[in-house]
């Protein structure tokens, strides 16, 4: 999933203001099956040049996933609102303007994007538009790899079990245990660890500077392998199994 994930990261592009001691983000995590909004804090100053994240809020969106909504795009950007008005009133008014505000989509709408590129885009867009009316600093709604979406929850993981800095001092801990990540998603499933040697897959890498170390993974995304896709794959095998023995009814299966 997106969630937090990309803020550990991306925290190292934003440019920070000295004016006040305390930064927010909003960061969606837009799902196959829902969409999450979430509104993180961390200090102006940065530890080892990577900010200090902490969340602050978080807010589920009503109804399904982005990409439910190929049919409707506009519906797709006004089911964030609710969720949007709510971050309003956690960010403090003086800090909403310079607040960035991301969207990651995964892979529902990588799915989408694959049967109807055009569809996928006017979900996208329709989101974008709905975002960029709230009072944020809108850095873009966009399709994450799924290599990027196991990476990032990757950084998450061990983020959350201080793998990379102990939280006392902010430092690199001794006995650093850098775990492995499986996401299990709605409609992908991705694996991501710091391989023991040379990686014959080039492409599955990704580098972080994190606290001052820095990390090298190796990620793989497997589309149609997350929860919903593998369920509606063995609905549709029992389907065509019950149909070839003549038992199945379609009126009964809408």
């Amino acid at each position: 999933v997106f969630t937090g994930l990309g803020m550990v990261a991306v925290l190292e592009n934003v440019v920070l203001s000295q004016q006040w001691p305390l930064q927010y983000g909003i960061v969606f995590d837009a799902g196959s099956s829902h969409t999450s909004l979430f509104v993180y804090q961390w200090p102006s100053d940065k530890e080892n040049n990577t900010g200090v994240v902490s969340q602050t809020f978080s807010c589920h969106v009503d109804g399904p996933g982005i990409s439910s909504y190929a049919k409707n795009p506009l519906q797709a950007g006004e089911s964030l609102r609710k969720c949007l008005d709510k971050a309003m009133t956690v960010i403090p008014t003086e800090r909403q303007q310079e607040a960035p505000a991301y969207l990651g989509a995964t892979a529902g709408i990588r799915l989408l994007r694959m049967q109807n590129e055009s569809v996928a885009e006017r979900v996208l867009s329709a989101v974008a538009t709905v975002i960029q009316q709230y009072p944020v600093s809108f850095h873009g709604a966009r399709i994450i790899t799924g290599e990027e979406e196991g990476a990032y929850g990757w950084i998450t993981i061990n983020y959350l079990l201080d793998s990379f800095t102990k939280q006392q001092a902010w430092v690199h801990p001794q006995t650093s245990n850098i775990l492995g990540a499986l996401d299990l998603g709605g409609a992908s499933t991705q694996i991501s660890f710091i391989p023991a040697g040379p990686m014959a897959d080039a492409t599955g890498a990704s580098e972080f500077r994190l606290y001052g170390f820095d990390y090298t993974i190796y990620t793989h995304s497997y589309l149609c392998y997350g929860q919903n896709e593998a369920l509606l794959k063995l609905i549709q095998s029992i389907v065509a199994v019950r149909w070839g023995r003549g038992h199945f009814d379609p009126a009964k299966y809408p």
